[in-house]
C-alpha cells in the first residue's frame, strides 16, 4: 500500500478545520472532512467549535467504517453524526443553522470492492489505470448557477447538505461501489486543495492525480498557495484550509 497525506491551515497559527485519517491496511478506509467556517459576525450555538466537531465526527466515522464493515457507509455516517451530536447536545444548541458541520468523503476497501461516499463539495478521485473519475456532490455548484447560495439553502430541501447534527442527511450523500480490481489509486481533497483544478484551472482531474502520484499531496498544496498569491480572482477566502490524501490500496 501507499498512503500520503498533507494538510495546511489557511492562516498560520489558526486551528485547521479539516480532518483526514486512514485506518486498516489491505482491508482499510479513509475519511476526509472539511469543517465549515462560521462567519466572523455570527455564532454557531456551540461552545466547542469546528475543530472539535470535525475531530469527533472524523474519529467516530473512521472507527465505524473500519470496525463495522457490514454497515453501509451511509449508515456509518448516520451513526457517527448521531454519536457526535449526543456528545454535545446537553451543552450546545444543535438547532442553530450554523451549528458545526462538515463536508465528508469516505472510501473503504477490501479484497473484493471499493465503496465510497461523498457529501457536499469535497472531491474523491478514482483511477483505474486508464481514466480518472471525479466523484462529486455538485448541489452547491448547481445552486450557484441559479443565483447566490445562502444559509437558507443549507441542509434544506432543494438546497445542499452537510454533516451537522441530523443523522438523516447521510441519506443525501453520493454513494457507490466498484470492484477492487477497477481501482488502482484514490485521492480525496477538501476544496482548499481542489482549487488547483476547480478555481485556477492548472490542470484537469487526471493531471491532479498525476501530480499527487509523482510529487505527493504537499506539492499540490504548495502549488495552490502559489496560485493564491498571484491570482486576480475573487475568492471567498484568499487562503483556505487545504488537505489532500493519496492512496494506492
Amino acid at each position: 500500500m501507499r498512503i500520503e497525506l498533507a494538510t495546511q491551515p489557511g492562516v498560520p497559527g489558526r486551528r485547521n478545520e479539516d480532518f483526514a485519517s486512514v485506518g486498516g491496511g489491505a482491508d482499510g478506509a479513509f475519511v476526509l472532512l472539511d469543517g465549515v467556517t462560521p462567519p466572523e459576525d455570527g455564532g454557531t450555538g456551540c461552545r466547542h467549535g469546528v475543530p472539535w466537531f470535525v475531530g469527533r465526527l472524523g474519529g467516530a466515522l473512521l472507527n465505524l467504517a473500519c470496525g463495522e464493515r457490514e454497515l453501509p457507509l451511509a449508515d456509518c455516517l448516520s451513526a457517527a453524526i448521531g454519536r457526535t451530536a449526543a456528545a454535545h447536545r446537553d451543552t450546545c444548541d444543535l438547532t442553530h443553522r450554523r451549528t458545526p458541520q462538515a463536508t465528508v468523503v469516505i472510501a473503504r476497501w477490501d479484497a473484493e470492492r471499493v465503496e465510497y461516499l461523498v457529501l457536499s463539495d469535497s472531491v474523491l478521485l478514482l483511477a483505474d489505470g486508464r481514466a480518472v473519475r471525479a466523484v462529486r456532490d455538485d448541489r452547491i455548484e448547481r445552486l450557484a448557477a441559479l443565483g447566490p447560495v445562502t444559509d437558507a439553502h443549507r441542509n434544506a430541501e432543494g438546497g445542499f447538505f452537510t454533516a451537522a447534527a441530523d443523522p438523516a442527511v447521510a441519506g443525501r450523500a453520493v454513494t457507490g461501489a466498484l470492484p477492487r480490481a477497477a481501482v488502482r489509486a484514490m485521492a480525496a481533497m477538501t476544496d482548499g486543495a481542489s482549487r488547483w483544478v476547480e478555481v485556477f484551472g492548472e490542470g484537469d482531474w487526471a493531471d491532479c492525480l498525476t501530480l499527487l502520484a509523482k510529487e505527493g499531496p504537499q506539492a499540490l498544496i504548495d502549488r495552490v498557495r502559489a496560485a493564491e498569491l498571484v491570482t486576480n480572482r475573487r475568492l471567498g477566502k484568499r487562503h483556505d484550509d487545504a488537505t489532500a490524501l493519496y492512496v494506492v490500496p
